[in-house]
């Protein structure tokens, strides 16, 4: 089976199509979507702020990354669910669209960011814990990220701006602006209707 005939079948699956058929599931999931976006990107900036020095410089990076991190990951889960369910409504389209292959090959590299500073910054956190930010390794991993992390954003977006459900068919080879306008054949004024003279 090739991919265009799994992501066919995809489609056609019973979840999809009702997700695609409801008038009110797709952009409440849309919804949840864009709302776990805002919480992952959120938490990862403070995370990322305090890196570089510029917030929560006062706080221990290993007991504040504890905090907030079950929040990123609680979103991402959620994000991750929403997303896939989006996808499967109209997967052919999706994944042809630029922008949707854009997003996944910034999500790998927040993934690949990830595990840098975990083999590298995050091996020595005792050492720089307390520290106003971290070493140059995690400041550069946290500017990254913030950059990672705003082109998921922008590509997502910009999934919604070039990819629809609808398809698309001919427009009629004569239209004509006089019927569309109300206007009597050969132009003039509208007709009125009678007794309304």
């Amino acid at each position: 089976m090739d991919i265009s005939s799994a992501l066919s079948g995809l489609q056609e699956t019973g979840v999809a199509t009702g997700i695609r058929d409801s008038l009110l599931l797709f952009p409440l999931i849309e919804a949840v979507h864009v709302i776990g976006l805002a919480l992952v990107f959120g938490t990862i900036a403070i995370i990322d702020l305090r890196l570089l020095g510029a917030a929560s410089t006062r706080r221990s990076f290993r007991r504040m990354s504890a905090e907030i991190m079950k929040w990123t990951w609680a979103a991402f889960a959620l994000t991750a669910l929403t997303g896939v369910l989006m996808f499967i409504t109209n997967a052919t389209v999706y994944y042809n669209n630029l922008y949707f292959r854009a997003k996944i090959a910034l999500l790998v590299l927040a993934a690949i960011n990830v595990a840098v500073f975990e083999l590298t910054a995050g091996r020595s956190m005792q050492q720089w814990d307390r520290a106003p930010s971290a070493p140059r390794i995690g400041r550069l991993v946290a500017t990254v990220s913030l950059v990672v992390w705003i082109g998921v954003i922008v590509t997502g977006r910009m999934i919604g701006f070039t990819a629809t459900r609808a398809t698309t068919e001919p427009a009629p080879v004569e239209i004509n602006f006089e019927d569309l306008l109300g206007l009597p054949a050969g132009g003039g004024e509208p007709q009125q209707a009678p007794g309304n003279e």
